[in-house]
């Protein structure tokens, strides 16, 4: 019995920060960190062009004139923006909104449903959030510069 108590034990993992110029290039984040980190990427991004996302509300629904006018802004640029550069900027404000929506729903629900706060839900819901914001991107995007 005294042997069993006198055994030495395998020393116990070290777990320490992220070293970021050694570990980042190795360090694989979980999905549910990536729709995280994205989530306040998208919600700078708004922020941030908030005075574009006011100047394009404000020409599209003056009058018809200033609508014309924007949209000859994203056909042939304004000043010294191209239109697909601004093309370019709504598509990026499209996904942040939706991005930020959609991962927003996803938090909501994961503080309503206690049976959703799980490792697998996680998971799944952060993979779902991710894919959803980019397909709905890519169909808003696709009517943004014409395909259809």
């Amino acid at each position: 019995m005294t042997e069993l108590a006198n055994t030495p034990r395998p020393p116990r993992r070290q777990f320490r920060n992220i070293n970021a110029f050694t570990d980042l290039t190795t360090y694989r984040l979980p999905p549910a960190g990536i729709v995280s980190i994205l989530h306040r990427v998208s919600g700078a991004m708004m922020f941030l062009l908030l005075p574009f996302i006011i100047w394009m509300f404000d020409t599209s629904v003056s009058s018809e004139i200033s609508f014309a006018r924007f949209k000859a802004a994203f056909n042939s640029g304004i000043g010294f923006a191209p239109g697909w550069f601004l093309k370019l900027v709504a598509l990026a404000l499209i996904w942040a909104y939706l991005h930020h929506f959609i991962a927003g729903l996803r938090h909501l629900w994961m503080d309503v449903s206690h049976a959703a706060v799980n490792k697998q839900f996680g998971h799944n819901s952060a993979l779902a959030t991710l894919a959803i914001s980019i397909l709905l991107t890519l169909v808003l995007g696709a009517k943004l510069f014409g395909l259809y």
